[in-house]
């Protein structure tokens, strides 16, 4: 996946900017590919973080959608930090059951997110964290399509060191409902996700991770869990790496090994969700 300029500009600025981390603690805030950590930062700690996610392969055709979100984010007080910003999205459709055929660029929409921490973990020995995203989209996600949509991503975020500084568990529960207004149409849709992922992350060498995530989702056709659609189970590896005392990098790709859809016998629920996603998260403090 390329990078985009804003990243190349924030990896050049890696090796400009003064020093500043806190050495010999793991910090979660950001270890997880796609899961999240219960870590949210030092009060008045500032960050640019970008995130590019591919979401590719369908049962019939080509598919391929991949995002990009930039974000600034702010600690502005002990145990809450705010974030947000713009997100761009990437269409290739070609032959797929259910969606127009697509090639398309677009500025997607805004998001924000709320993190609250409830309980720190090197006081506890496990930390717990609360987040809400609530979002705004000009295009529907999975078509490109143009439409209103709106929802909130809610995660309950909870981790433990297994092995203090050398290897880290953490684990989410999701809840993320949508309504969908079609311009073409006029055609109001609601759905919502639910899920739980786990991770685990081992210190290979200071600054350097490597782990596993698994996340099972359950799709169902309103904002409540009621109408079920389909199930899918992502398995796949991960990576965290330190690029300066600065700067990081976390990079996963998780495939579908396990799914299926009220609506298609087959093997995988590919009507409902993807054979493989890929992230990319990049930051820089300063």
């Amino acid at each position: 996946m390329r990078r985009s300029l804003l990243q190349l500009a924030l990896s050049a600025a890696c090796f400009v900017l003064p020093a500043a981390i806190h050495a010999g603690e793991i910090d979660t805030e950001h270890l997880f590919p796609f899961t999240m950590g219960s870590d949210v930062g030092e009060p008045g700690e500032r960050e640019i973080e970008t995130s590019s996610n591919g979401r590719f392969g369908k049962r019939l055709g080509s598919y391929a959608a991949t995002s990009h979100q930039a974000e600034l984010e702010y600690t502005p007080i002990a145990n809450v930090r705010l974030s947000g910003g713009p997100i761009v999205a990437y269409h290739d459709i070609s032959g797929v059951d259910g969606l127009d055929d697509r090639r398309q660029a677009a500025f997607q929409g805004l998001t924000f997110d709320m993190r609250y921490r409830l309980l720190e973990r090197s006081a506890r020995g496990f930390g717990l964290t609360v987040s809400v995203e609530p979002h705004w989209a000009r295009i529907d996600e999975v078509s490109g399509a143009r439409a209103d949509q709106y929802g909130v991503d809610v995660t309950l975020a909870v981790d433990h060191e297994l092995v203090p500084d050398r290897l880290i568990a953490a684990a989410n529960l999701l809840w993320q409902p949508d309504a969908t207004r079609s311009r073409v149409t006029d055609v109001w849709s609601r759905e919502s996700t639910l899920g739980v992922s786990a991770a685990v992350m081992a210190r290979l060498a200071p600054g350097i991770f490597i782990g596993s995530e698994a996340r099972y989702l359950r799709r169902y056709d309103g904002i409540g869990p009621s109408n079920f659609e389909g199930y899918a189970l992502f398995v796949g590896p991960s990576l965290f790496a330190t690029l300066s005392e600065r700067c990081w990098v976390a990079i996963g790709w998780n495939a579908q090994v396990m799914g299926r859809s009220v609506e298609d016998p087959a093997g995988l629920d590919l009507a409902n969700f993807e054979r493989h996603h890929v992230r990319l998260n990049f930051g820089i403090n300063f």
